[in-house]
């Protein structure tokens, strides 16, 4: 949409869906996912072995071909997390189009992200609930205000499960 700081990244049955709560300032002035500096997102896909090399921010259209898809929770606010406006997350719309892309895999990129999305205290990893038919996985945030409950053994487990799907459905 265009109202979206960063448009969704979104198709029909894609293997893994990341979702955040919002885009920094630096994504938002980028028109690209995880696009300040210091943020881990890119490295530990590729680290992770989800990608086949390291991204830019700006090359995160190419997703898409390896059957990965991107969101946030709020599409029209950016900033760390504390600081957006109180009904910031729109879950509602999130779990709509989760229901209608229907990804393999839906991973949030903190446990702020997941906590909000499904209403619930969740830990790191693989979880018990699903949306539709998607599992649920929530990864520590890669974000450098994060770093220290950053793990990257946890986003290695998410490329393994990943690496286990077929591309196509």
């Amino acid at each position: 949409m265009k109202d979206h700081l960063v448009p969704d990244l979104l198709v029909p049955n894609l293997r893994l869906v990341f979702c955040g709560t919002a885009p920094s300032k630096a994504s938002a002035a980028a028109k690209a996912y995880y696009a300040k500096p210091g943020n881990k997102f890119w490295p530990s896909l590729h680290d992770a072995g989800i990608t086949p090399r390291r991204l830019k921010p700006s090359e995160y259209p190419q997703l898409l071909e390896m059957g990965i898809g991107l969101t946030d929770l709020c599409k029209i606010h950016c900033g760390i997390d504390s600081d957006l406006p109180e009904d910031a997350f729109d879950v509602g719309a999130f779990h709509r189009k989760m229901k209608r892309y229907a990804p393999r895999v839906i991973a949030f990129t903190s446990k702020n992200a997941a906590q909000n999305a499904l209403g619930a205290r969740v830990e790191y990893g693989l979880q018990e609930t699903m949306i539709g038919n998607s599992q649920l996985f929530v990864l520590p945030s890669p974000s450098g205000l994060a770093t220290r409950f950053f793990d990257p053994s946890i986003w290695r487990d998410l490329g393994k499960l990943v690496a286990k799907l077929p591309h196509n459905k």
